[in-house]
């Protein structure tokens, strides 16, 4: 899977977690580019792609995470 596709499922998770498809998610976007992406959406974000990839994150490796594009790597990572 490249890349990209990564990133357009990834872009599918935050539209469907904020119920916002106009938000424009990139590779630097990070949580305080997200008025509403809290302690408690950061969760939910992390679920959903750990279900929609079929894969587990570890807590160390989430909280590592500085912006989208290293969770798209993260996730290219254990595909």
């Amino acid at each position: 899977m490249t890349h990209e596709e990564i990133m357009d499922k990834i872009r599918r998770i935050f539209w469907d977690v904020f119920d916002d498809d106009t938000l424009v998610i990139e590779d630097s976007t990070n949580s305080s580019d997200i008025e509403d992406w809290d302690s408690l959406e950061h969760i939910t974000l992390v679920v959903s792609m750990e279900k929609e990839f079929d894969l587990k994150f570890d807590l160390k490796e989430v909280n590592a995470l500085a912006n989208v594009g290293e969770m798209a790597d993260l996730i290219a990572s254990k595909l």
